[in-house]
């Protein structure tokens, strides 16, 4: 149902006032349109995408839904195992770890993957940390300004 408008329209400057502020009007409703416009289809491009699904946020709340990485994982580890590890090996060894590292990754999600590259980069960086705590001195509860001491 179309609204109709009513205009007092009396004389010609009436309808000159009227006719410029119908156009202003459409010129307002125009780029309102073309902007909307733009940012409706900003969100479909590429950037858009990247923005929205590649936060780490976004990416767990995404694979507790999808499980996308367990997915990737059981595709990806068997691959990686038996070109990196078995790769002189037989057919029937090739296809057990093929069987085995399918499962494994199966069972890895977002934060299992997190957790195992935490806990290999805490061994290359964990080295300056041991060194510190062996400078330090020993406590073995006795005073200082003990006699014993």
């Amino acid at each position: 149902m179309k609204k109709i408008r009513r205009y007092n329209i009396r004389n010609l400057e009436d309808l000159h006032a009227t006719v410029a502020s119908l156009k202003v009007e459409y010129k307002m409703q125009e780029d309102v349109l073309f902007n909307d416009t733009k940012v409706y289809l900003r969100q479909f491009t590429l950037g858009g995408f990247i923005k929205k699904y590649a936060t780490p946020s976004a990416f767990l709340k995404m694979d507790d839904k999808l499980n996308l990485s367990s997915s990737v994982m059981s595709y990806i580890l068997p691959f990686i195992m038996n070109t990196t590890l078995f790769r002189g090996s037989g057919f029937l060894t090739k296809t057990l770890v093929g069987l085995a590292s399918n499962k494994v990754g199966k069972t890895l999600d977002a934060e299992h993957l997190s957790a195992i590259f935490n806990s290999v980069k805490s061994w290359f960086t964990g080295s300056k940390k041991k060194k510190d705590k062996e400078d330090s001195d020993v406590d073995y509860g006795i005073p200082p300004d003990s006699e014993t001491y």
